[in-house]
């Protein structure tokens, strides 16, 4: 009998673990196949465009390129896209905006004192999807207002908002009356009432200013090594700060395995930057030889940001008072000297990545920028490298973004016309997949 109890024991065990084994849930199914069907494909920027082609996509990644239009009964359920007129090419990338605003002049500083955060806020989702619109699937942030950016950075990283992958600087940082000091052009009853634990002054102040980005969840620091074009203060573009200060913010947002965005007109100021492994110069609008050949030798990226003139032009055009007097010499200089570096830089092989200044100039136009980058000496295909994989390297996101290839991001837009014969064509964006998701087809 006890044998026979244990049997039966044994038995109704073995039965409950297999219950138990049938009661597991079964696996998810696999996430549908999109079939992106492209007439030209430019793939990986810097190589040959191919003919008819197609992207095949799954749960927002590459999975493969085929040639041709594929036939989507492999893959029962496969959702077609058809872009067989069209030329389809990989999200582009800027690497210079500002998306809270694009008010200038004046009105831009009466803006920061008569409108309140929630407004920012608003605007800055309105021009995350103007700018998504455009084609830019991925831009770098360059200045936070309150920590508006960082959070619609999290809100478009999970699609709950229409926008790009942001990668964010939290607050710039410069020294006291430098050019993100927002004090400049209030009076001594306003001034310490303005927001102002981005500036710093000697190395320790320097240190204390990035940690506080970093603690704030910043992707990327920027700072400003020089005067700024906009800044309300007629001290000029030449370097406003020590090496010792810039030795510190370089050298603790490494630490931190952040990289450096450095601001930065004046050859002195870019210099001092590209001495100490700043790994982006923003504007650059004065090299010397000495610039060229630390670029060469540090590696660093430039971002031209010409677009900015048109932003300049338009508001002057629309109210020659727009701009205060101690900007507006500022802004002439700007205008008649805009693309002189890059002419210089692209023969000397200088890394080039592609950023506008959006904020400056106007959102939702940054593929104005293409024009102007071709005008001051690059070709169309060294302009759309620029935009894609060299942008995405600058980011640190080359394994995921800047090219159409397997195991990388489903970021692809589409366009009438060639890029390649006129850059222009980026200007009326088509069609817009970022993350494998339909944000525009313009059908």
């Amino acid at each position: 009998m006890r044998g026979s109890g244990m049997m039966l024991a044994a038995a109704a065990a073995s039965a409950i673990m297999v219950g138990a084994v049938r009661a597991q849930p079964a696996p998810p199914p696999e996430a549908p196949v999109i079939l992106v069907q492209a007439g030209r494909l430019l793939d990986r920027p810097g190589q040959p465009a191919r003919g008819p082609s197609t992207v095949v996509v799954r749960d927002g990644v590459i999975v493969e390129v085929r040639d041709g239009f594929v036939d989507a009964s492999a893959w029962p359920g496969a959702r077609v896209i058809d872009q067989r007129d069209r030329f389809v090419l990989p999200g582009l990338i800027d690497s210079h905006v500002h998306l809270v605003s694009d008010l200038g002049g004046q009105a831009g500083f009466l803006s920061a004192i008569t409108e309140n955060l929630p407004t920012h806020a608003y605007r800055a989702a309105e021009n995350a999807e103007k700018t998504l619109m455009a084609g830019f699937t991925t831009v770098r942030n360059l200045g936070d207002d309150g920590g508006v950016t960082l959070a619609l950075r999290d809100a478009t990283a999970e699609h709950r908002l229409a926008g790009p992958r942001i990668v964010d600087a939290g607050n710039s940082i410069s020294t006291t009356s430098g050019h993100m000091d927002s004090r400049l052009g209030f009076n001594d009853d306003f001034r310490e009432t303005v927001r102002h634990d981005n500036v710093c002054n000697g190395p320790e102040s320097c240190r204390e200013a990035v940690r506080l980005q970093v603690g704030r969840g910043a992707d990327v620091i920027k700072i400003a090594t020089t005067g700024g074009v906009n800044s309300r203060i007629g001290a000029g573009l030449g370097a406003q700060m020590f090496e010792d200060e810039a030795r510190a913010l370089i050298e603790t947002a490494h630490l931190y395995g952040l990289r450096v965005a450095v601001h930065a007109h004046g050859a002195d100021g870019i210099n001092l930057a590209l001495r100490l492994g700043a790994d982006s110069i923003e504007h650059g609008t004065i090299f010397d030889d000495e610039t060229l050949r630390l670029f060469r030798q540090s590696g660093a990226y430039y971002v031209p940001t010409l677009s900015t003139v048109n932003g300049y032009i338009e508001r002057l055009a629309a109210d020659p008072n727009a701009y205060p007097p101690e900007v507006l010499p500022k802004i002439r200089w700007r205008i008649s000297i805009t693309g002189q570096s890059l002419a210089r830089a692209v023969p000397a092989g200088v890394r080039i990545a592609f950023g506008t200044d959006a904020g400056v100039s106007k959102h939702g136009r940054n593929a104005d920028e293409f024009a102007l980058m071709v005008q001051h000496g690059m070709t169309p295909m060294q302009a759309l490298e620029a935009a894609t994989v060299n942008a995405a390297d600058l980011l640190g996101l080359a394994d995921e973004i800047g090219s159409l290839e397997p195991g990388k991001r489903a970021d692809i837009i589409a366009v009438d016309g060639d890029p390649l014969e006129d850059v222009t064509v980026l200007t009326d964006m088509d069609f817009v997949m970022r993350d494998g998701r339909v944000y525009r087809d313009d059908r």
